[in-house]
């Protein structure tokens, strides 16, 4: 979660005595699922006891995890397990969420260049040219049998393409054509 977000955007989940939790800004009570489809779509929200109003979201973020972690594909390796619970009590603990959260950043980051590097090599590459000219092809030939199902493209990539696209667009014309004249 965000620490700068502003508050009016964070919302309040409330914990009761009977393990419910109660989301105030949809009036409805929800799940450790929810949660975690909350937490993946990026809504910033805040667990609290019902009762006491302390906050309790790092207790709810950790059980989401463990309820990840035993119920699909596990993400945290045995042995980072074991070092993360030996520095319970060491005197490197404070500094560790520090470390988690930089290194998490990192990884963020790095991940988005990556795919602003691969989508810029496949600029390059002929293939990738290939694959757009047959989604184009294909969204000619859907808006062929399907009237409406072609969508507008932009029109930086329709300038460069026009040419190529009317063609198409003639080809598939005459394929309907022929198709509309074995249907009779």
């Amino acid at each position: 979660m965000a620490e700068t977000a502003n508050d009016d955007d964070t919302v309040i989940i409330k914990k009761y005595a009977n393990r419910r939790l109660y989301n105030t800004r949809s009036s409805s009570y929800i799940t450790l699922d929810h949660l975690s489809k909350m937490t993946r779509e990026g809504v910033n929200y805040k667990v609290v006891d019902a009762k006491t109003g302390t906050d309790i979201t790092h207790t709810i973020l950790t059980q989401i995890i463990m309820e990840e972690e035993s119920n699909g594909e596990q993400m945290l390796p045995v042995n980072f397990l074991r070092e993360l619970i030996s520095m319970y009590g060491n005197s490197m603990q404070s500094l560790i969420p520090h470390y988690l959260e930089a290194s998490m950043e990192n990884f963020r980051a790095n991940q988005t260049k990556l795919a602003k590097a691969f989508e810029g090599s496949l600029g390059n590459n002929p293939l990738a040219k290939l694959a757009e000219q047959n989604m184009a092809m294909f969204r000619v030939a859907s808006s062929a049998f399907l009237p409406g199902a072609e969508k507008p493209e932009a029109k930086g990539a329709a300038t460069e393409d026009s040419g190529d696209l009317s063609a198409l667009r003639e080809q598939m014309a005459e394929i309907q054509k022929r198709l509309d004249s074995l249907g009779k």
